[in-house]
C-alpha cells in the first residue's frame, strides 16, 4: 500500500490554518506526528515532506528509532505513560520533550536522575482534565499547585506548559469542556510568551484548536 504522506500534510496543515486563523491570526499551531504504529520508514518518508516533530508512546520504541535514525533531523517527543522503572531508560533516550509528567513523585524520581547526569528536559505536566479513571495526568483541580510544586522541587525539569487528551465521549460538549479546563489551567501558569498546550489528536484537533491549543498530536490523520 503507498502512503500519499505529501497530501496528508497538506490536509492537515489547510485544516490547521482554517481553524487558527479564527482564533487569532498570531496563533502558531506546531503538529507532532504521532508515530507510535509506524516504522522508521514510514518516519523517514513523512520527515522527506517537511514534518520534523515525531511522538512515540513507548520508551523502547523511542530509543529503537531514534537510533536507527539518528542521522535525520527529527525532534523527538515523548508522549505515553512513563513508569518508573523506565525512567533512566527516557533519560537515556534524551527526546526534545516529554509531553507526559503525570505526578510530582515521577518529576522528583527523573529530576535525581537528570541531576546525577548533569542536564536538564523540557517536559509537559499531563492534566487529566476530564478526571477519567482510565486516563493518566493529575486531577484538573490540583494541576495549578502540583505544576507550582515541580517548577520549586525540580530543578532540572524545564516545565514548558500543558499536556491534555479530550474527553472519552461521542459528545462534543463535553470533549469541548475538558479542552476549556486545561486552557484555563494554563492561562493561569507563569507564562514568558513561549509555553505549550498540547492538546488535540487526529479526531480532535480543529476543536482543540478553538479552545485554544498551540500543538496538536496527529497519528492516523497523517499515517494513512
Amino acid at each position: 500500500m503507498t502512503h500519499n504522506y505529501q497530501h496528508n500534510l497538506d490536509e492537515v496543515i489547510e485544516k490547521i490554518e482554517f481553524t487558527r486563523l479564527q482564533v487569532s491570526g498570531h496563533l502558531i499551531v506546531k503538529i507532532v506526528a504521532v508515530s507510535k504504529y509506524n516504522t522508521s520508514d514510514d518516519i523517514t518518508a513523512l520527515l522527506a515532506t517537511g514534518q520534523r516533530a515525531f511522538g512515540e508512546n513507548k520508551v523502547q520504541d523511542l530509543i529503537t528509532k531514534s537510533e536507527i535514525l539518528e542521522e535525520l533531523p527529527i525532534e523527538w517527543h515523548f508522549i505515553g505513560h512513563l513508569q518508573k522503572n523506565k525512567v533512566n531508560n527516557l533519560i537515556d533516550a534524551n527526546p526534545s520533550l516529554m509531553q507526559s509528567l503525570d505526578s510530582v513523585e515521577l518529576a522528583l524520581a527523573l529530576d535525581k536522575r537528570l541531576a546525577s547526569k548533569g542536564y536538564g528536559m523540557d517536559m509537559l505536566l499531563q492534566v487529566n482534565s476530564a478526571n477519567e479513571e482510565q486516563k493518566s495526568g493529575v486531577n484538573s483541580e490540583a494541576a495549578f499547585d502540583i505544576y507550582q510544586e515541580i517548577a520549586e522541587r525540580c530543578p532540572n525539569i524545564n516545565l514548558k506548559g500543558l499536556m491534555s487528551i479530550g474527553a472519552h465521549s461521542d459528545d462534543k460538549a463535553i470533549i469541548k469542556q475538558s479542552f476549556e479546563d486545561t486552557r484555563a489551567i494554563f492561562d493561569k501558569l507563569p507564562n514568558d510568551g513561549n509555553l505549550i498546550c498540547s492538546m488535540g489528536m487526529s479526531s480532535d484537533y480543529e476543536m482543540a484548536i478553538l479552545c485554544g491549543s498551540n500543538m496538536v498530536r496527529i497519528g492516523s490523520g497523517l499515517f494513512r
